[in-house]
């Protein structure tokens, strides 16, 4: 038996098979936890220090199955997961199992099948076991993958369609194919064209060695179950290569209707075909022909709504007596989103109306008609012979509930508490107030026992990486946080700074010349926010490290960033007499934030605070009272097709401040927002408006090219400040409004969304310029910046709220300024009016659900040009509703 071992461990795998097959049942039973134990040996060995060793892997793959008495041990041993990337060789596995009765090697063959496709059993085995055994073809989808791949693999020297005919399991496979949970891992063996499975499967049902109904059955019912995303990609062209007689369609017209309805939109659209080719011959029933439709119609892809309703004018013109049964149907689509398919769906009613004399069908239409646009559902009164609409009431805006700010809770009093939070915060980033909230117990802790706080901080910091030294050893904190480091401390980087710094991993002269020095690219002005955010963890982390503070000074009382005067005297106090040394950067971010817009209360508060005999009182009580912050000058600026924004000096920003503090108020100009800067740290955006929660404009200048970014290039997630911008203080400026106009046309939906969500809450607070805002969007969408599809469907989904005037009011201001280049331009080219249509069919829906009127410039132009494009059927439609006697 030691020879057995000896030619496992040195990769003689064919002798090993050898000496095996001398001994006894009871021997080769016996040398099992021999070979279990050199299989744990190799496979706990990392990859770059087994040496070689990998080479055991066939013999013991072998070895294994032979020492195995029962079927499911030794199926298990061979498809092992360690065992897939060096296995032994199929023939010598199958010589290997031989002397086993055919009963095993059945059982072993069913259970390797059984196992998913991606466990890598190799095909040949399981074929092998099953042929030697004489059992039934396992259909499972290994065994199934497998053949496919097995069957592809000679396609350069004999025809698939020869090889497949070859194959004595071929039908019993094919059901297989049909029934295969998932298609990916063979996908890309299918192909297309005359040499493809599809083709080869439909020529072997034309020469009748496969049933010819049970693979179109098969085909039909894998296509209603529907599948992966690519299964139709195969199991359609497979359906279409069969060439079902009118007869074969006939007698699936229930499952027609049903992938008509549910099914994805290439093989919906082939459904639709057949349905109408059935319908046009006469082999459809009016009413089999109102229920296909009314799956149709019921879909979202308008070529689909658009071909049925054509079809059912086409049938009506020669079936009029059916009317009562498809016009009902044709109504569904009186909901649609789009009104040119409303429109369509209008045009059949008014055409065939008077032949309806189901008073049920009529009374059905009618109710219908309810969900037309306002200008369309007078024309179907008039139609159906019903009494015109009554005057609409007045119409309500319906805006969401301005947001109302919380009180931050108080940090968490149990340091396990603290650690859980911060665990949290490190794992998903967390909101404003979560982050200031742990930071500030950070500092609480950490003054009153920085041993106990550390304790509780273990199974948080095991996870981290700067507690866990690379292969040399080093851990390399200096170079990552130091002041020589590239790129500013984002959230979750600052965060891992103070633990690091906690755990004595961190000098204190590298936090200190960190604090000082700033990083080796920090002039940016872009990021003077981001500065900001830095310094203030350097300074805690220094502090935790050398001198802890008793609490930190910063921590807003609100979640927006504002810290009431009163809460920061207490503190203030709090630190004289406790004999604290207060932070300088910390007090900076305190003053910043402490509100001053009440002016009875800053005023009480200065009294408090100059009475409190310190220098941090002192400056707080003239800062108090000096009254509300200014607002900076700010002037638009055009770089290229950008429209951005420039700002004058803060003056009160420039004195008594830290440097990075002082950065805030020195002027921006357009050189400074388009500098290349790659320390974009997008995740600290929403940290910013919290640093000055009063002066949202100076945050807002510093953030339009970011925004102006993401809707011009690919710069993702910068826009889930915008509602946090909108949330927050201060006057709502150009350079917040145009925040949210790039937003608006942002690339990505879930950027646009967060734009929306910000203009809502500015018009809930009353707050939004909608001129301002439209007449900026115009702008943009002329120079390029915002593709006008975007911006549609923003407007879309924000007018879809409830908030129909206040986003008709904006593109009031917009639509004209693209409604005169069009009718400057003469015929358009189609690059220049794209999406254009959209913005006058969002346009139009808000003027006539809010009941606009008035005249909108260079609209009637627009309106009269020829042709039935989208852009000028909602030209028209606009033009109707804004000259609308009374709101439909």
């Amino acid at each position: 038996m030691s020879a057995v071992l000896e030619a496992v461990r040195t990769g003689r795998t064919g002798e090993a098979a050898l000496l095996l097959r001398r001994l006894s049942d009871a021997e080769r039973r016996a040398l099992l936890p021999e070979l279990r134990r050199l299989r744990k040996e190799v496979r706990e060995l990392p990859w770059d220090r087994r040496d070689g060793r990998e080479r055991m892997y066939p013999p013991l793959q072998v070895a294994g199955a032979m020492c195995h008495s029962g079927a499911a041990a030794a199926a298990t041993w061979i498809a092992g997961a360690d065992m897939r990337w060096r296995q032994a060789p199929v023939e010598t596995l199958l010589r290997a199992l031989a002397d086993r009765d055919a009963g095993w090697q059945a059982d072993v063959a069913r259970r390797l099948a059984a196992r998913p496709d991606s466990a890598d059993v190799p095909f040949a085995l399981m074929a092998g076991l099953v042929r030697r055994s004489g059992c039934e073809v396992p259909v499972t989808d290994a065994y199934v993958a497998g053949w496919i791949r097995d069957v592809c693999r000679d396609w350069a020297h004999m025809p698939l369609v020869e090889r497949l005919r070859a194959d004595p399991d071929l039908a019993v496979l094919v059901n297989g194919l049909f029934e295969l949970a998932d298609l990916g891992g063979v996908r890309w063996l299918f192909g297309d064209g005359p040499g493809s499975w599809q083709s080869a499967i439909a020529e072997l049902t034309r020469t009748g060695e496969l049933d010819r109904r049970a693979v179109a059955d098969a085909c039909v019912a894998r296509l209603l179950r529907g599948g992966g995303p690519s299964d139709h990609r195969v199991f359609l062209p497979m359906l279409v290569r069969l060439a079902l007689t009118r007869e074969e369609e006939r007698e699936r017209v229930a499952d027609w209707t049903a992938l008509a309805r549910d099914a994805v939109s290439p093989v919906a659209a082939h459904a639709q075909a057949v349905l109408s080719a059935l319908a046009l011959d006469g082999g459809l029933t009016a009413r089999q022909l109102a229920e296909a439709s009314e799956a149709l119609l019921f879909r979202t892809e308008k070529k689909l709504v658009r071909a049925q309703l054509v079809l059912l004018g086409k049938v009506l013109a020669g079936e009029p007596a059916a009317a009562a049964q498809l016009l009902p149907a044709a109504a569904q689509v009186f909901g649609h989103e789009d009104t040119q398919m409303q429109e369509r769906a209008l045009k059949l009613v008014e055409r065939h109306a008077k032949r309806l004399d189901d008073p049920a069908a009529r009374s059905g239409i009618a109710d219908a008609a309810e969900r037309l646009s306002p200008g369309l559902r007078v024309r179907a009164a008039g139609a159906l012979g019903l009494a015109p609409a009554p005057v609409a009431e007045v119409y309500e805006e319906a805006l969401p509930p301005v947001p109302e700010p919380f009180r931050l809770a108080p940090a968490p009093e149990s340091a396990v508490e603290l650690a859980e939070e911060i665990g949290v915060l490190l794992a998903s980033e967390g909101d404003v107030a979560a982050f200031e909230r742990a930071l500030d117990g950070l500092a609480r802790h950490a003054y009153r026992d920085r041993d106990a706080l550390r304790a509780a901080l273990e199974p948080v910091a095991a996870t981290r990486w700067w507690l866990r030294p690379d292969a040399d050893g080093e851990r390399h904190l200096e170079d990552r946080f130091g002041p020589g480091r590239r790129g500013l401390l984002d959230a979750a980087g600052g965060l891992e700074l103070v633990l690091a710094a906690l755990y004595g991993l961190v000098s204190p002269a590298t936090l200190l010349a960190g604090l000082h020095r700033g990083p080796a690219d920090h002039d940016c002005a872009r990021h003077a926010f981001s500065r900001v955010l830095d310094v203030r963890f350097r300074e805690l982390a220094h502090r935790i490290r050398t001198d802890p503070q008793p609490l930190l000074l910063a921590t807003p009382s609100w979640n927006t960033g504002l810290l009431e005067p009163d809460e920061l005297v207490d503190r203030l106090d709090g630190y004289r007499r406790l004999g604290a040394r207060v932070g300088e950067v910390d007090f900076a971010q305190a003053l910043l934030r402490v509100r001053r817009g009440d002016r009875a209360a800053a005023l009480a508060a200065a009294r408090r605070a100059a009475g409190l005999g310190t220098p941090e009182g002192d400056r707080l009580a003239r800062l108090l009272s000096a009254g509300a912050p200014a607002l900076p000058g700010v002037h638009p600026r055009t770089s290229g097709p950008r429209v951005l924004v420039e700002s004058a000096e803060v003056p009160e920003l420039g004195t008594d401040l830290p440097e990075a503090f002082r950065r805030l108020g020195r002027p921006f100009t357009v050189s400074d927002a388009v500098r290349y800067c790659y320390h974009w740290v997008q995740e600290s955006h929403r940290h910013w408006p919290a640093t000055l929660p009063e002066l949202r404009e100076l945050v807002a200048v510093r953030l339009v090219q970011d925004f102006a970014e993401a809707a011009m290039d690919d710069l993702r997630g910068v826009a889930a400040a915008l509602p946090l911008l909108a949330e927050s203080g201060g006057t709502a400026g150009e350079s917040t409004h145009l925040c949210v106009a790039y937003g608006l046309g942002a690339r990505h939906a879930e950027d646009r969304l967060a734009a929306v969500d910000a203009l809502l809450v500015l018009a809930a607070r009353g707050q939004l310029d909608a001129e301002r805002l439209g007449a900026d969007l115009g702008r943009l969408v002329r120079r390029g910046a915002v593709k006008p599809l975007r911006l549609a469907e923003s407007a879309r989904t924000a007018a879809a709220t409830g908030a129909n005037a206040t986003i008709w009011e904006m593109l009031r201001h917009a639509l004209p300024v693209l409604l005169a280049d069009l009718a400057t331009a003469g015929a358009a080219t189609p690059g220049a009016v794209r999406g254009l249509g959209e913005l006058l069919s969002v346009a139009a829906e808000c003027a006539e659900r809010s009941g606009a009127r008035g005249a909108l410039p260079h609209l009637s132009q627009a309106a009269a040009r020829r042709g039935t494009s989208r852009l000028v059927v909602q030209a028209r439609r606009l033009s109707d509703a804004l000259g609308m006697a009374a709101a439909a």
